[in-house]
């Protein structure tokens, strides 16, 4: 899947992975690839600024520890990254309906 096609898209994908559980950067990319049905395959470079990006708005909390002798940073969904992801799943919602509408076969 092209890079560009994720534009807009990427924060709310993140966001409904890490939603009902905690995930560290390595099983969040594992997530989005099998969710995906090995479609989404993001670089580390494109995943982890996301990551910050959305802890610094609030969305994200992440917190350090240690598993089989490796630290690891682990992200929860905070109550303002559930309002966001909401909201994201309407406007995907919008978008998706509207991209449909234009690409669906007329018929006469």
């Amino acid at each position: 899947m092209k890079a560009d096609a994720l534009r807009g898209h990427l924060d709310p994908m993140i966001l409904a992975v890490v939603e009902h559980e905690p995930l560290h950067g390595y099983a969040i990319m594992e997530a989005l690839q099998e969710r995906s049905g090995g479609e989404l395959d993001l670089p580390t470079g494109t995943l982890y600024p996301a990551l910050r990006r959305l802890e610094r708005a609030g969305y994200l909390a992440s917190e350090w520890s240690t598993v089989g002798g490796r630290k690891r940073r682990t992200y929860q969904l905070t109550s303002a990254g559930q309002k966001t992801l909401a909201a994201g799943r309407g406007e995907w919602e919008v978008f998706r309906t509207v991209i449909e509408g234009v690409l669906r076969p007329r018929t006469n």
